[in-house]
């Protein structure tokens, strides 16, 4: 690979005594290295594509990291960590992992925050500009966001205060017509009639907010270039609204914008992906139970916020356009919008990853639960995992299972699961949460009563004494192995328990288990403080019953090898087994 002017540039310095020719090689070799790397590695792959041109114009016209560029998401800038003295990590392959997916401040002075999600940079942005006014000094304050963005609401709040701060701050609207999905909403009416005129209509979102508005067209780095210059050291908030292609250069991420938002490792000439996963996933077992639900039923309504494919949906969105609703980036509205649904008697199922679910704590809590309306809400990507720190899935158990009303259910299987969603859906008296297992698809052939109206109460699977395992959800197989190796090592015939209710406790199970046995141990794929182990250690708290809770710490990890987390919080058989023997001694 020749990098005849990236190999010129180690900071944005560097660009500054390059010509407008050079500028256009040196994208192209960006493009070229972030392909290559990215083909290698996965990650996201249009997004940096289609934010070359204005990353290099950016750090070309302002002077970064005096002038501070906050990106919202993040995950378009790879092209900013390479000019910014982290080319090494798109270079060398054993140092392809050294870098992280977002904006990090360990990294780099020319990164502010830890990012992930979305439609925050203008939020944050603010809080640098107040930040300056208020130590007196002068630098520029750069928020870019995706059109994409826009549709959620911390956006909307953003734009709502920084078009009335009345000092510099300079938002720059990557408008390439996409989210991870498709846009949906009224804002992308008007950015499209502001692409079809170039920025000439006089219905102009940004200019009823009171900001100073240009047009630019994203990928020309001499227009990109004259219009940043004309902003730069600006005094008033601006809107600068730039047209982009999302996945730019490479023809298969431009024509597939949203299979190409985010990749797996694939093969560059064969364009095939480097490990092909054909067999049954949750998401496909979603969508085909959706889709024949829905074929029946016309009540049934399938809600996402952007990301139909990873969630359930993807099918589901094509063959029934009507009863399909995604509402962009906005997750508080989609629990909203089901639950004003559920209340006149419709059936909304809104399919969510557990690191956004986050997002809708209020919602869950005020709009949804407080009304006791039936909606199901599927939890997707959930469990400890080898994340970045931005898209962890520990942390929705705490934050579902303790609000009154709502009944968050964990399946250990396919068939559990299913019997699972269609209570959910069928069901008038609660909203029902279902945490999909995280641990890969498993069959047991068992036939499952589609019926969980007793609340809070447990399987037990297993009869045995002294030693009580309840595992729940993706860690009963987990709880299963350790049952095995009790009775190997220890000659234990452990009780083994399928607790399937989260929001609960089984108080006739658990006082039942007094009798006979000196140790409950529960095992969950999340963290543990606030998190269902803590319902049983509280129930034993005044009995004579030792509980060991087994799952995550509290903490933030950043693209941890997950057999090491499982090592450290003692999350396999063999360690489990140890701790167990440790107590009974």
């Amino acid at each position: 690979m020749k990098l005849n002017i990236l190999n010129k540039v180690d900071s944005p310095k560097d660009l500054k005594v390059l010509n407008i020719s050079d500028l256009k090689e040196l994208a192209s070799e960006i493009r070229e290295v972030i392909i290559n790397k990215v083909s290698q590695t996965g990650g996201h792959f249009g997004p940096n594509l289609g934010m070359v041109e204005a990353t290099i114009a950016l750090h070309y016209v302002f002077n970064s990291p005096v002038d501070k560029i906050v990106y919202d998401v993040s995950h378009q800038s790879y092209p900013h960590k390479i000019l910014t003295g982290r080319k090494y990590g798109f270079l060398d392959p054993d140092k392809f992992n050294s870098i992280t997916g977002y904006t990090s401040q360990l990294e780099s002075k020319h990164d502010f925050f830890r990012i992930g999600h979305t439609s925050t940079s203008i939020s944050l942005a603010c809080g640098l500009a107040k930040a300056r006014d208020v130590k007196g000094d002068s630098e520029n304050i750069i928020a870019v966001i995706g059109d994409g963005s826009l549709s959620g609401g911390e956006a909307l709040e953003g734009l709502n205060n920084a078009s009335a701060s009345g000092k510099n701050i300079i938002i720059l609207v990557n408008d390439n017509d996409m989210s991870i999905a498709e846009n949906y909403g009224g804002i992308y009416q008007n950015l499209a009639k502001l692409r079809e005129t170039e920025g000439k209509s006089e219905d102009n979102f940004f200019k009823s907010f009171g900001f100073e508005y240009h047009y630019v067209k994203g990928h020309d780095l001499e227009s990109l270039i004259d219009v940043f210059t004309k902003v730069k050291d600006i005094d008033h908030p601006v809107v600068i609204h730039m047209h982009t292609i999302k996945g730019k250069g490479y023809e298969d991420a431009e024509v597939n914008k949203e299979a190409f938002h985010w990749v797996m490792p694939f093969d560059l000439k064969t364009k095939k992906p480097l490990s092909n996963f054909s067999g049954e996933s949750y998401s496909k077992i979603t969508d085909n139970f959706l889709c024949e639900k829905a074929s029946k039923d016309k009540k049934i309504v399938g809600i996402t916020a952007a990301t139909p494919m990873g969630v359930g949906l993807n099918e589901f969105r094509y063959k029934f356009k009507d009863q399909f609703v995604d509402v962009g980036i906005a997750e508080e509205h989609a629990i909203a919008l089901a639950s004003g649904m559920a209340s006149q008697g419709c059936k909304p199922v809104a399919s969510f990853y557990s690191s956004f679910i986050q997002r809708t704590y209020d919602q869950l809590s005020q709009d949804l639960a407080i009304n006791d309306n039936p909606a199901l809400i599927l939890i997707h990507g959930n469990g400890i995992s080898g994340s970045d720190i931005t898209h962890l899935g520990i942390f929705d158990i705490p934050l579902i299972s303790n609000i009154p009303n709502i009944v968050y259910l964990a399946p250990t299987n396919k068939e559990e699961y299913l019997a699972m969603m269609e209570w959910g859906i069928e069901q008038d008296e609660h909203p029902v949460v279902v945490r999909v297992p995280s641990n890969g698809v498993v069959l047991t052939g068992e036939r499952v009563e589609a019926d969980f109206s007793n609340l809070n109460t447990y399987k037990k699977t297993n009869e045995g004494e002294e030693v009580a395992i309840i595992g729940l959800g993706a860690f009963y197989q987990l709880g299963e192995k350790v049952q095995i190796k009790l009775k190997e090592e220890l000659n234990i015939n452990a009780t083994l328990i399928n607790p399937r209710f989260i929001t609960g406790i089984d108080e006739n199970m658990l006082n039942g288990l007094l009798e006979n046995h000196k140790l409950v141990i529960t095992l969950e794929d999340g963290i543990l403080d606030g998190g269902f182990g803590e319902k049983i250690s509280r129930f034993y708290g005044d009995k004579d019953m030792k509980v060991l809770n087994f799952g995550a710490t509290k903490e933030f990890t950043d693209k941890a090898n997950i057999n090491e987390l499982y090592r450290r919080y003692h999350l396999t058989d063999e360690l489990i087994v140890e701790d167990i023997k440790n107590l009974l001694r």
